[in-house]
């Protein structure tokens, strides 16, 4: 794959035509392919409701919020939790070492005694399924880890501090488990949301149809029972599973992701039919960056723990033994590591060529750019549809922003996801693991403007 991306940047200075675009051509033919199988994949979700019904005994369900100085925007989630039209059986803030107003906070307002470093409190006297568990600064993965092993319950709700649950989210998670006991992981779906200035808007928008094609991607390769991508936002868990397996890998830039790696190799080394899924009924609101140094970052981290995580399960690409997920899925994210590279080769030699004045090549690459804008204008139309169909009518995608979004994203948003990706790149090379933080302002934001 390496190999491939220097000979398209090599063929600019040696071809003629459009095949100097080389790179292009096999970015725009690479995104293409994956839109068909999207759209093959999900298209009964127009036909089919994807609700699930319980069948097996009620499994007990507990929450984990992860929270490191979010006492901002905790009260927001916690209000949240507490107002699901089915309650988790027990919701345990891990406190990972926060040094703001967050002792203040739980103890003043939701009736928590603070208890020692490392030690679970008692319950709430004011919310008896509340407790809060305080810890050393350790890192999301170690505050996971630690309340894990302080719950009891048999499907765990990870949260992150800064996420919003719609009423009846951990509803469709209980129900989910209690239906399938071979489910070990499951999504929710995400809404980005971010601040209120423009900035923020515009970052909202594009953000808001991405999310809604990652999510369609996710259900289509969890049909082919190959799904890997659980938000640590809000993802449910099995939780012996999980501690079958050791936990969350704190030194992971991304523990959801590099988990659902370990559950399956796990399953498939002893025989287990354990599944992952992602679940239309169980929706969620979640802080977006909302600049281009926020949105930079982030995606920088996302693409470091990706990659990361590629190298340490590198050995299960190909390897028939995982089904679709080693021979399908595992093998298109390995040309995922190198697909942002392309994106930006291909944008590099298009420059040069409007610099330089080759038309021989900006004419023909002016067409094949058009054809991949009108696919693209269909896909984002269609990805609406479905997703209306799947989630229900409370979303904010509306076809006239759709169409809008599909004709900016490729001079602006895709550049700054490729960017992001190639300085995550560079950290993942360098072994580099500070990665900043985000500064919470979305989910305040869209509570006030209710």
């Amino acid at each position: 794959m390496l190999a491939g991306w220097i000979s398209t940047f090599i063929a600019a200075f040696i071809l003629g035509g459009v095949f100097a675009w080389s790179a292009g051509l096999a970015y725009v033919t690479y995104d293409t392919l994956l839109l068909c199988f999207v759209f093959q994949k999900t298209f009964r979700l127009v036909r089919r409701d994807a609700s699930q019904k319980a069948a097996g005994g009620r499994v007990t369900l507990g929450v984990i919020v992860a929270a490191h100085n979010e006492a901002v925007v905790l009260p927001t989630t916690l209000s949240a939790l507490l107002g699901q039209t089915d309650p988790a059986d027990a919701i345990i803030v891990a406190d990972d070492g926060s040094d703001d107003a967050s002792d203040v906070l739980l103890e003043h307002d939701y009736g928590l005694e603070k208890p020692a470093l490392g030690q679970l409190s008692a319950a709430s006297r004011l919310y008896p399924s509340l407790y809060w568990l305080r810890l050393a600064r350790g890192g999301k993965g170690a505050a996971l880890n630690a309340a894990m092993l302080e719950i009891e319950t048999d499907a765990v709700v990870t949260v992150d501090g800064d996420t919003l649950l719609d009423p009846g989210a951990l509803a469709a998670m209980r129900t989910a488990f209690s239906a399938e006991p071979e489910l070990v992981a499951a999504t929710g779906v995400l809404t980005p949301v971010c601040s209120n200035s423009f900035g923020g808007r515009c970052f909202e928008w594009f953000q808001t149809y991405e999310y809604i094609r990652n999510f369609l991607s996710r259900y289509a390769w969890m049909r082919l029972d190959s799904l890997l991508l659980i938000s640590g936002a809000f993802a449910g868990f099995r939780r012996g599973a999980v501690i079958e397996v050791g936990g969350f890998e704190p030194d992971c830039l991304v523990e959801d992701y590099e988990l659902i790696h370990r559950l399956r190799r796990h399953g498939v080394r002893h025989g287990l039919k354990w599944t992952t899924q992602v679940l239309g009924g169980a929706r969620a609101r979640t802080e977006a960056p909302g600049s281009v140094q926020a949105f930079l970052r982030q995606r920088r981290r996302w693409f470091g723990g990706f990659l990361q995580t590629q190298y340490w399960y590198r050995d299960m690409v190909g390897d028939r033994q995982y089904g679709a997920l080693g021979t399908l899925m595992l093998p298109v994210k390995a040309i995922d590591t190198l697909q942002p590279l392309f994106g930006l080769t291909a944008l590099v030699i298009l420059l040069g060529a409007l610099v330089t004045g080759k038309s021989a090549l900006i004419i023909p690459v002016s067409g094949v750019i058009l054809l991949k804008i009108a696919i693209d204008l269909v896909f984002h139309l269609w990805s609406v549809h479905l997703y209306r169909a799947w989630v229900g009518e409370g979303t904010r995608a509306r076809f006239g922003l759709a169409l809008l979004a599909a004709l900016a994203e490729p001079f602006s948003f895709q550049i700054l996801r490729h960017l992001g990706a190639a300085w995550g790149w560079l950290y993942f090379m360098t072994g580099r693991k500070r990665w900043g933080r985000q500064r919470r302002v979305g989910v305040i934001d869209s509570i006030e403007a209710k």
